[in-house]
């Protein structure tokens, strides 16, 4: 009993140990990296692919799994800067009605991810997958490979105006981050996702609609990929097809890393925060001291099957969906 005890109190704060080792290992080896300004730096980096993280994040909660966010995210972002740029290319004009547009997009084409899904019986990665490349097809026809400028200093705000030494941008994730918390945990939605993750038969004996939650987490999934495209753009300044490239591999990297589980159920929005963090730490402090991208890489891939066995129990796990 003490041993299950000590084991589950070691996979809850396993993860934010390990971000505060590693804060502590890039301080000890270059002391640059404990700098406001240096902070600032992964902040902007991990904003937009917390709001991405957040959205699968709900997904994987249900037992599913999201690939679609490359797709979501970018023909958000593209639609988003035609829709601004067509309505004045200002916020403080009929601009800001382009915001609101992109998370209905995103939130489009997660429903009919989710319906996809549900209504053909299409196993959950499967459906995302091509939902994905349907997305990033659509992108890329709306611009022609082109790229699309937003370069209104209002909404560039997001990106240069400080407080505190920290980006706007940095602020809206958090609020949003905020908003994903009392979903998950204040509402019944955020109740539903855990009860079908933690076992489909038995939502379905307790009454629960099990399909109508699923469609509502994929919804809800890519209304945050929409988040996160609005953030990308704001970042660079710039909508094209590649605005959504490596967020599938940061996101779910991210979300596992932090410790919700991939069959579902356990977990959550606070889990992936730590995870986005863990990313963009290792990713930063590795620039920092000087070493080269692959490490990067090969560092996050031991890191997510570490946490995948470290959370796996063995005997219960007769496969991996």
């Amino acid at each position: 009993m003490s041993g299950n005890l000590s084991r589950e109190a070691l996979l809850k704060w396993a993860p934010l140990i390990v971000l505060l080792v590693l804060i502590a290992l890039f301080t000890v080896l270059e002391p640059r990296f404990l700098t406001v300004r240096n902070l600032a730096r992964i902040a902007i980096s991990a904003s937009p692919a917390l709001m991405v993280a957040i959205g699968v994040t709900f997904v994987i909660i249900m037992g599913s799994i999201d690939l679609s966010m490359e797709g979501t995210v970018s023909v958000s972002a593209v639609v988003f800067a035609y829709a601004f740029l067509g309505l004045g290319g200002t916020v403080l004009g009929l601009g800001w009605l382009a915001l609101p547009l992109a998370l209905l997009v995103g939130a489009c084409i997660g429903l009919v991810n989710g319906l996809v899904h549900v209504k053909l019986k299409i196993p959950s990665f499967m459906a995302s997958l091509a939902m994905g490349f349907v997305g990033t097809g659509l992108a890329l026809l709306l611009t022609g490979g082109d790229r699309v400028r937003v370069e209104d200093e209002v909404f560039r705000g997001l990106l240069t105006e400080r407080l505190l030494g920290f980006p706007l941008m940095v602020y809206v994730a958090g609020l949003f981050l905020l908003l994903a918390w009392f979903i998950q945990s204040r509402t019944a939605l955020g109740r539903n996702f855990y009860a079908v993750g933690g076992g489909e038969e038995l939502a379905h004996a307790s009454g629960l609609n099990v399909s109508r939650v699923r469609v509502l987490g994929f919804t809800l999934a890519g209304m945050f990929y929409a988040v996160g495209a609005l953030l990308a753009v704001g970042r660079i300044g710039i909508a094209e097809t590649a605005t959504g490239n490596n967020f599938m591999f940061m996101s779910i990297t991210s979300v596992v890393v932090g410790g919700t589980a991939l069959w579902g159920g356990i977990g959550g929005v606070w889990n992936t925060l730590v995870g986005v963090l863990i990313v963009n730490v290792i990713g930063n402090g590795m620039v920092v001291i000087g070493l080269p991208g692959y490490v990067q890489d090969g560092v996050l891939g031991a890191m997510v099957i570490a946490a995948v066995v470290l959370s796996t129990d063995r005997k219960s796990v007769a496969f991996v969906k």
